[in-house]
Parts: structure tokens; sequence; C-alpha cells
């Protein structure tokens, strides 16, 4: 297979060739790794690429074996592998012995998986342009920023270099990227992809696990493979009726989707990004659906603060616990200045002050849960701006305090993080280009435990409105 042709397939294309013998697997990595070879130097999104690559295990009837893959450097690892958070706390850092559940089904998916991409410090940016790594570059313009937290991911997948990659989602960090590079990013229910055995519910239960895709069958397929609790897991949601994948031919009816460019914040939204917006209600309106300006209304001042002490908490946790195993000291030779703001204030907090973030928190599920018993989905952006210029989203800024940072970060953010806290799937779909061509993606948020309808709203857009597969060509094909 040559380049130029192994770009154009996503996943599920690629799986079939495997399948019918027109091409390897060994075929299919020895493509991904020239891809980044000669894309990486450029964007900078794969930080290791492994000298032997994660063999999938032995499934008979796994549907992507032999497709490559790269996991995002943050929670899920592979057994042993250096797994190093996007910290200079953390450079050098060894995973455990094992790998995580969600590993393991990936593997067992038959995904081959040959390196490691970048994210923030922590995860907590939504740009990836860590300290430690230096900028990862958007494909579809290497002045702009790829999104964050899963912005290596998004950035590989969009350049070519595999068709789909690990990522998760604390505040958008699926959906971000997956807007600022022109992909698929479905964020499940909580509880839907496991997150043993080193987490129960990352995050208190904002953190979620699974991947960005090119495709919305890509999607389906690989929540199909994963979803379900994994071994020792607290609790068992649902399952799904059916396999996603039935779902998008489903015809998904007439729905009641509410739409919204206002920001709970109140932060500014461009005015492409509205534009994008607005066509997004008309064809889902030329689709039969009844859609309406509508949104949940939620205390939003209450909603950000325990939302702050969510995060500064967790991530004086994982400093600590990183110092503590690493044998490192804290202090900005190995933290950049908002990870070290965050640590200190989060090291002050009181359990009871965790305690009330987590009661707002309920309060918040059930004043959006009136909303969402009216209407069966919103829409909104992904993120209040197109993808801004490297650098404006300067983790290493220490102007700014633990505070300061959580505002900033919300402000480019406004719509994805609400729903890591109620929990409800929600998907980025590249809906749109600005005048520059740059990506624009457009969030879709369903019930609590309904990716069924998403999936198949999502695949009505993808059919009616495709879009493009990777970034316009570049070095990576010369």
């Amino acid at each position: 297979m040559q380049i130029d042709e192994y770009v154009r397939h996503d996943a599920t294309a690629l799986a079939g060739r495997v399948r019918d013998g027109s091409v390897s697997a060994a075929e299919l990595a020895d493509c991904a790794r020239k891809v980044i070879a000669r894309a990486n130097p450029a964007i900078n999104a794969v930080v290791e690429v492994f000298k032997a690559a994660v063999d999938p295990l032995p499934a008979s009837n796994a549907p992507f074996t032999g497709v490559p893959f790269l996991i995002k450097d943050l929670v899920l690892h592979t057994a042993g592998q250096t797994m190093e958070m996007g910290s200079r706390l953390c450079a050098g850092f060894k995973a455990p012995a094992h790998d995580t559940d969600l590993m393991r089904r990936f593997r067992q998916a038959g995904l081959v998986t040959l390196g490691r991409t970048a994210t923030p410090e922590f995860g907590y940016c939504p740009s990836t342009e860590a300290v430690l790594y230096g900028p990862t570059r958007n494909p579809w313009d290497h002045s702009r920023m790829p999104g964050g937290s899963s912005g290596g991911s998004a950035a590989a997948v969009a350049a070519g270099m595999v068709p789909m990659a690990h990522g998760n989602d604390g505040g958008g960090s699926i959906r971000i990227p997956s807007g600022c590079c022109g992909l698929v990013g479905l964020k499940p229910t909580r509880g839907r992809t496991p997150t043993g055995p080193d987490y129960h519910d990352p995050l208190n239960g904002l953190g979620i696990e699974f991947a960005i895709t090119r495709t919305v069958r890509d999607a389906a397929a690989l929540l199909d493979a994963v979803q379900g609790p994994g071994e020792g897991d607290g609790y068992v949601i649902p399952a799904p009726a059916r396999p996603y994948t039935q779902e998008l031919a489903t015809p998904p009816g007439r729905l009641r989707i509410g739409f919204s460019d206002r920001a709970w914040s109140g932060s500014p939204v461009d005015e492409e990004v509205r534009n994008g917006l607005r066509q997004s209600a008309l064809r889902l309106a030329a689709l039969g659906h009844h859609v309406e300006e509508a949104r949940p209304e939620i205390d939003y001042a209450q909603y950000i603060a325990g939302t702050h002490i969510i995060w500064c908490a967790n991530v004086a946790a994982w400093v600590d616990q990183a110092a503590a195993v690493i044998g490192r000291k804290v202090d900005q030779s190995t933290l950049e200045a908002t990870t070290l703001a965050c640590w200190r204030e989060g090291r002050e907090y009181k359990a009871a002050d965790l305690l009330g973030a987590l009661a707002t928190n309920n309060l918040i599920c059930r004043q959006v849960a009136v909303f969402f018993a009216k209407y069966h989905l919103l829409l909104t952006p992904t993120a209040a701006q197109p993808p801004l210029p490297l650098g404006t989203m300067n983790a290493n800024d220490p102007a700014l305090d633990a505070r300061g940072w959580t505002d900033k970060v919300f402000s480019y953010c406004p719509f994805t993080g609400l729903f890591n806290t109620t929990g409800q799937p929600a998907i980025s779909l590249p809906l749109h280009r600005t005048a520059a061509n740059l990506p624009i993606g457009m969030q879709l948020v369903g019930r609590w435990g309904d990716e069924a309808t998403l999936f198949r709203v999502a695949s009505q857009l993808e059919q009616a409105h495709p879009w493009p597969l990777i970034a316009p060509p570049s070095s990576q094909l010369d």
C-alpha cells in the first residue's frame, strides 16, 4: 500500500483490507511509521515511536485487526512503557507492569499501538504546548494550536499518521482537539468505558476515556469493541440495546433539538463559530428535526467554583503522588507555572471543600436534567473560538494564579465541561470551516446513556455534509 492510499482510508476500511488479504498489518504499520517520520518533525504530535509495536491480543473476530494506533501519554498506559503525562516532573517515568483495562481492550480489538502522543501537563489545558515536549501544531495551520488535552492524538490523526488514536476528556479534551483538527470526537457516557485498574472515577467522575476518529462509523465500531465495565468497577451502567454500528443506518425519527451559542459563562463567541452553529441548526431542521433555540439553565458561578476545586484537588494529588514515586522536588523546574499554582492551592483544601464541590455537581446535574426531559439533544459550538495562535493558552504564565488559569481555560471551551459534570455523552463533529479554512467543531449532547441517538444523528449529518478525512496534503506525502 502506498502512503497516499493509506491516508485516505479510515480504520474500518483499513481493517477490511487486512481481512480480505489485500494488505498486511506489517504494511500498514510501515505506512504509519513513514508518515510519522515525515510529518512529525513539523507537527510534533508523537513524542515516542515504540521500538516494537504493542501487538494486539489474539481474537478471531477483532474489528480492527492490524490497524495502526497511538495512545495519549496520560491515564491509559501499556505495561512498562514510558508515561510522562506531559510533565518534566515525570520525565522518564515507566508505567506499572500492566496494561490498563481500556488498553487491553484496544489490543483485543486488533489495534497495533505504535507510540504515544503529546499532552499538556497533566492534561489541564485546551492546547497541547507542554514545556516537556514543545508545542504540537495544528496540521491545518502550523501556527495554530491543535486543541487539548488530546491534541497530540488529534494532530496525528488529522495529519494522516493513524486513522484514530486514544484520547481522554475531563473538560472537553477529546471534543476540543477534534473540533480544532476537523475530526470526530466522542465523549461517551460516564461508566461506558473502563478506567481501571488504576482509577475508579478519574477527576472525581469528570474524566472519560475513549478515542479520536475521522469518521462516525469508526467511533461506533470502536465503542462497540471497548464498552462495558471492567473487573472490579464499582457500578455498571445500562448496556446498549444493540451494537452502535447498527444505529448508523437507523433513522432517528423527528427529534426535539435545542441549540445555543450563548456560553453559560458569558464568554464571547466568535462570529464565524456562531454562523456555523446557525448553519448546523438549519441542517438539522432540513433533516426533519424540530430545532429551536434553547439551553439548560444552571448556576454558572456554582458550577465553575466546584469544577475549579475538583481540578486543583486532583492536580495536587497527582503531583504529590508522582513526586513521591519518582523522587523529584516540586518547583518551577519540574512544573509549569499554572500547574504549580493549582498544586499549591489544591494542597490547602480540606476534605469538606471537595465534598462541597461534589455536592454542587449533584445540584448542577439536576438542573441540566430538566432540559433533557424535554429535548433529545442539545447543539452548541465545541469551542468559543476557532483554533487560536500557538502561545495564546500559555500554561507556563507566571502571572496567572490557579483560579485565573481555570477561568482562562474555560473561557475558550465554555460549552464542553458541563457535560463532564453531568456525565452525559457528547460528540464533536467537524461541520464547518472558517474563511481561512480552519476547522470549527459543533457539539451534540445526548441524554444520559444515549449514545445511540448521537450516532444516528451524527451519521445523518456525515452523510448529508461529509468532511475531509485529513488536513490538506503536506510534506508527509512528498
